[in-house]
């Protein structure tokens, strides 16, 4: 039996990419009803500084027109998406009372998502994770923002970086990830979480080493290996 860290949430990357398009309203609905702790999207603005959901720079993979969403207005996007490019105010509102991380691929989305998460009422349940830069620009506007370093190497991050963004977490690519490491980080006061691990046995084998949070885009397999983790836990007390 494979034992669950107590507290480790499961995070739909990108909502549930298996079941529904990723970065979609659906997506983020069928994710929250999986039973995700929280879930992942990816923010980028459009030309008039608006915030949107989509992880590539342009509409070519998901919505086949090769166009850069930076060179779009939100009109634009909605027409040539028919409306299913989200707008971040609406994926908010589709995660209810879910937490969300706000993964930023760079730095230009950074005072528009932090605006809209304020005026949605969202900040106690929104956290960020991404590009460096963003991550800097984020701190700069916000002191009280929750931060998850996005890290991908076994070296510890500089203390004048973790100074500088006084990150609550720190977010490794998975195969980092060993019992080792969750236990140094969390010696120095900082959460682990991972991305993105699809299968049950790399999982499994984080819950093991003892993450606080999982990101993938199986957030429904996820679930059911945490209940069924923790089922066996409460029954060997």
């Amino acid at each position: 039996m494979t034992a669950a860290a107590p507290s480790c949430t499961a995070v739909g990357h990108r909502g549930d990419p298996y079941v529904c398009r990723e970065n979609t309203l659906a997506s983020v609905r069928s994710a929250v009803l999986a039973g995700a702790g929280a879930v992942e999207i990816d923010v980028r603005s459009t030309r008039d500084g608006v915030p949107m959901l989509l992880h590539d720079a342009t509409l070519k993979r998901l919505w086949g027109h090769d166009r850069p969403l930076a060179a779009l207005t939100a009109a634009e996007v909605r027409r040539l998406t028919g409306g299913g490019v989200p707008l971040l105010r609406d994926a908010l509102a589709a995660a209810d009372s879910t937490r969300v991380m706000i993964d930023l691929p760079d730095a230009s989305a950074a005072h528009g998502a932090l605006t809209e998460v304020r005026e949605s009422g969202a900040a106690d349940r929104v956290y960020y994770c991404g590009n460096l830069a963003a991550l800097r620009a984020v701190r700069r506007a916000d002191p009280d923002a929750e931060i998850a370093l996005t890290w991908t190497t076994l070296a510890p991050p500089r203390p004048t970086l973790l100074a500088d963004l006084r990150p609550r977490w720190l977010n490794y690519r998975f195969g980092l990830v060993s019992p080792e490491l969750v236990a140094r980080n969390h010696a120095d006061g900082l959460l682990v979480s991972a991305w993105t691990a699809d299968t049950r046995r790399s999982m499994a084998r984080l819950l093991r080493a003892g993450v606080d949070s999982i990101t993938t885009n199986r957030v429904g397999t996820l679930c059911a290996l945490l209940r069924v983790s923790r089922e066996g836990t409460a029954r060997s007390r």
